[in-house]
């Protein structure tokens, strides 16, 4: 039976820094990649983090590509511009789904329900916290409280 290691990416909107937390993601994936069994990447797409983020799990994938990885956008929502452009989404991911817990929740609210999920189903929290407020530190918060672990590529 497969051993799937799940890991879920959440950070500030903007971040500061951005080379440098670039270089710890890219050590990161190759590690992650190269030891696991199987790795599933969770992400979100609210922001420069989560923008960094999969473009370093696309580089990482095509660089060290053992077929061992998924790659999951998960949205918090049904949103117009996924409807809109559903092919070039799936093109990029390899799967798209909707959380059904945060699909009918208020938008504002629904980011965190679908966050929470997200840290539910995972093994690994990849966060880039720079600030001790917002969604992404909240969501750090609660991981904490759920005992995973936790990679803060904000921490030197």
């Amino acid at each position: 039976m497969l051993n799937i290691y799940t890991v879920s990416f959440f950070g500030h909107r903007s971040i500061e820094r951005a080379s440098e937390v670039e270089n710890r993601f890219d050590k990161l994936l190759h590690e992650l990649i190269a030891q696991k069994e199987y790795v599933e990447f969770l992400i979100g797409r609210d922001g420069e983090f989560d923008l960094l983020a999969s473009a370093a799990i696309k580089r990482a994938v095509r660089e060290y590509g053992y077929g061992n990885t998924h790659f999951t956008l998960v949205l918090p929502y049904m949103k117009a511009e996924y409807r809109d452009n559903e092919k070039e989404y799936l093109d990029y991911y390899d799967e798209v789904e909707v959380c059904a817990e945060s699909a009918d929740a208020h938008p504002k609210a629904a980011i965190q329900i679908r966050n929470r999920k997200m840290v539910d189903r995972s093994d690994l929290v990849v966060c880039c916290i720079q600030h001790k407020s917002g969604g992404a530190y909240k969501t750090m918060q609660y991981a904490e409280k759920q005992g995973k672990s936790i990679v803060n590529l904000a921490d030197n």
